[in-house]
């Protein structure tokens, strides 16, 4: 596994620890889970504490674009009545941000690369927009199974069709960022293992390996693009859920 471009992907205990059956074990992941959430609250502090200035600094601008860019994203998808989720949708959005991007420094752990992790974001927004939906329309939100002027013969093929779909609006959300990470990262890996490989071949390879680090340099400006695409897409996908349990859509 060592040459392994899916190496990068292991989950190793840094520290050890259980009891019985429970594991409290200090994993990598863990580790950059909380590196990365430490600096983005330090950031928060460090401008609170300091107070907001006429002139922002850089730090502001982007803690600025990032609100605005939150709060635009609830209210072209829900609209005013979204307003109040935005605090739910800010922290989803900075967390999968915050992910992805500690993700791209060397030596680092891409958190989102693992299935179990935006299974739990996803599983997060499903649950939460459930809530939505029946405290605010009851057992009226069965309607979503149903669509309006469906006739009876066709309510006993659409509902479970409704219901299937339903349930997989949760999975296509974790299976979307998972894959996108997982997959730009290990190609990242294969390209930097060819180019590693031609240059301890010496000769004409030694000279060769600058094309494979050429298109590394590409491919990983790419993968940055990747990385704030997919937090907007899962931050614009859990905002339109949220608007379907508040409008029945």
């Amino acid at each position: 596994m060592f040459n392994s471009p899916l190496e990068q992907f292991q989950i190793l205990p840094l520290f050890s620890f259980g009891v019985n059956l429970f594991d409290f074990s200090i994993t990598n992941a863990m580790v950059t889970t909380c590196i990365g959430l430490g600096f983005f609250l330090f950031i928060f502090y460090s401008l609170f504490s300091y107070g907001f200035t006429s002139f922002p600094t850089r730090w502001q601008l982007v803690l600025e674009n990032l609100y605005v860019n939150t709060a635009g994203l609830i209210w072209d998808s829900v609209g005013p009545a979204g307003q109040k989720y935005f605090p739910f949708v800010f922290v989803i959005f900075s967390f999968i941000l915050i992910s992805n991007l500690s993700g791209l420094v060397p030596y680092s752990f891409t958190v989102t690369s693992h299935l179990i992790q935006t299974m739990v974001l996803a599983l997060t927004v499903f649950i939460g927009v459930i809530i939505i939906c029946g405290s605010t329309h009851g057992f009226h939100m069965l309607s979503l199974f149903l669509p309006g002027g469906t006739s009876m013969a066709l309510a006993f093929l659409l509902v479970p069709i409704e219901i299937v779909s339903y349930i997989f609006k949760p999975l296509s959300l974790a299976v979307r960022l998972f894959a996108n990470m997982m997959a730009g990262h290990t190609l990242l890996k294969v390209i930097a293992g060819f180019g590693w490989a031609m240059m301890g071949s010496g000769g004409l390879l030694l000279v060769a390996h600058i094309v494979p680090l050429g298109v590394l340099v590409i491919l990983f400006g790419l993968e940055l693009a990747v990385a704030l695409i997919q937090a907007y897409v899962f931050t614009i996908l859990s905002c339109i859920y949220i608007n379907d349990a508040i409008v029945l859509h």
